[in-house]
């Protein structure tokens, strides 16, 4: 999943950057407003993390103007401590209120609670463990590598939608990634022999979809 976060101090932003990559998440950064608004207009957030003063334009004012758009969750940090400042936030549209100073893994906690994130994910048999990196069958790890995890966690994240190739290469490999798409093919295959063969579908000339039998 894609977050951005929002904040004009390099080093809280640099800390808070350091704890979501550790996750797994696909970051985005920005030190200003004016920037935060132009980063979800060209690319697809589901959650923006904003710092309430920030220079150009408000995070207030950005979480204002995504609500408006529906372009993403929003969490807003702020070093305020007054109601009213949490009420107006709430009531412009924010999903959620966090005061400075705070513990990172619990930003990280409330981050997941918006996003819908389990910490263990079960379904076929299958155990994928979000925090650790690791997939399990029938309680024995399959050892998947860090790029097969990702793959599985991606799929897990758009179940039931088919995701072509480009997509699965901007999400595990990164938008700078210069390579065969092909490459995303060679992966899959392998995964299917670890987490069986009945769970991601090839749809030919469209991609793959993650279809999780009714138990």
């Amino acid at each position: 999943m894609n977050i951005l976060i929002a904040d004009d101090d390099p080093d809280m932003l640099r800390i808070v950057v350091a704890y979501f990559k550790k996750e797994g998440f696909q970051i985005f950064t920005a030190q200003d407003g004016e920037e935060a608004l132009d980063i979800c207009m060209n690319h697809k957030i589901d959650l923006a993390i904003l710092d309430w003063m920030m220079p150009k334009v408000s995070g207030i004012e950005v979480c204002r103007q995504l609500k408006k758009q529906q372009f993403a969750k929003v969490l807003m940090l702020t070093a305020k401590g007054e109601q009213e400042d949490e009420l107006k936030a709430l009531e412009i549209g924010a999903d959620d209120y966090v005061r400075k100073p705070f513990e990172p893994r619990i930003l990280i906690l409330r981050a997941k609670k918006l996003l819908h994130i389990e910490e263990d994910i079960t379904f076929g048999g299958l155990r994928v463990n979000i925090p650790g990196g690791k997939i399990y069958k029938d309680g024995l790890d399959l050892e998947v590598t860090n790029k097969e995890f990702h793959l599985m966690k991606c799929l897990l994240e758009h179940k039931g939608n088919i995701l072509s190739r480009k997509v699965l290469l901007d999400q595990v490999w990164g938008f700078d990634y210069i390579g065969e798409e092909r490459t995303v093919d060679t992966h899959i295959r392998r995964l299917r022999e670890k987490v069986g063969e009945g769970l991601i579908k090839t749809y030919r000339g469209s991609g793959y979809s993650l279809e999780i039998p009714h138990e």
